[in-house]
């Protein structure tokens, strides 16, 4: 599906000094190709006049065309909680960390958004989790991860005792810090660091992975996307808990309250420049072999 990009907008902490200079140097870029730069008017950075339009982040979703996220994973999946359900797909440029999301490098920036400007990309569709924490006394609290819903234990020095089931059979009764429920696109982000498999983003599966088990047979499952994941803690004092969603504290789950997680109706759209290689991304970003047999990069 081709685009027409003509008011583009810019996500990034213009804090962080780098960011600002890139923000800087696209709206410049964009006013001199006629095109409109959206930026929220708590950016605050010293832009030329009259090269960019002030908008509300919360407005982006309704006005732009495209959104270019500067920084690293978690402001693209920011950005992506700005435009879910909305047809505005969105460009990651690297000045980050580790950036398996955000994989357009600032030494080529300029060019490579001309190339996806051109209508020369990959569209990249992913998948969303959506989160219900229903609690006994309140309304439920729902949120969307594009990464992943984390059950942590909170404010104990304690395990937490918790129960999972899928589809409405039970599967387990665990013990430990918690668990990260993620989609393909989040394999890669805290599931990988509690043992949980990489999982190609374009495959329809979620992994299960808990956090620091008490039990070393309670490992990471994959269980098909759309499955329903219910989460309830144990009747045990002081037992609470606190879900995020990509990072994003949503509220607290005790005894009593339930966790559901199923597929949400919402997805979002990436864009790569041409050449993007998922292989080579992870070889870049884990610092795998090189290729091997002379197939060297």
């Amino acid at each position: 599906m081709s685009h027409s990009f003509k008011s583009i907008a810019l996500v990034g902490r213009p804090t962080d000094l780098r960011v600002a200079e890139c923000m800087l140097s696209l709206a410049s870029h964009f006013y001199a190709r006629g095109l409109s730069a959206l930026v929220d008017p708590g950016v605050g950075l010293a832009f030329p006049p009259d090269s960019v339009v002030l908008c509300p982040e919360q407005s982006f979703a309704t006005r732009a065309d495209l959104i270019v996220a500067i920084g690293g994973d978690g402001t693209l999946l920011y950005a992506a909680r700005l435009v879910a359900g909305h047809a505005v797909p969105l460009l990651g440029v690297n000045r980050g960390r580790l950036g398996f999301l955000t994989d357009v490098s600032p030494n080529c920036m300029l060019e490579d958004i001309d190339t996806v400007l051109a209508g020369r990309y990959t569209e990249d569709r992913r998948s969303l989790l959506a989160a219900r924490l229903e609690r006994r006394d309140a309304a439920p609290i729902r949120a969307l991860a594009l990464n992943d819903v984390v059950v942590n234990k909170w404010e104990t020095g304690r395990t937490m005792d918790f129960e999972t089931s899928i589809n409405g059979r039970f599967v387990n009764s665990h013990n430990g810090d918690g668990i990260v429920i993620a989609t393909a696109t989040g394999s890669t982000a805290y599931a990988l660091s509690c043992g949980g498999p990489i999982v190609e983003p374009d495959l329809d599966v979620w992994v299960l992975a808990p956090i620091c088990p008490h039990t070393l047979s309670d490992r990471p499952i994959v269980v098909r996307g759309g499955s329903t994941i219910q989460l309830r803690m144990a009747d045990r004092p002081g037992s609470r808990a606190q879900v995020t969603c990509d990072g994003t504290t949503i509220g607290d789950l005790e005894p009593g309250d339930a966790l559901v997680i199923d597929s949400a109706d919402a997805q979002i759209t990436l864009l790569h420049p041409p050449g993007y290689d998922y292989y080579r991304l992870l070889r870049s970003k884990l610092h795998w072999g090189r290729g091997g047999y002379g197939n060297g990069e």
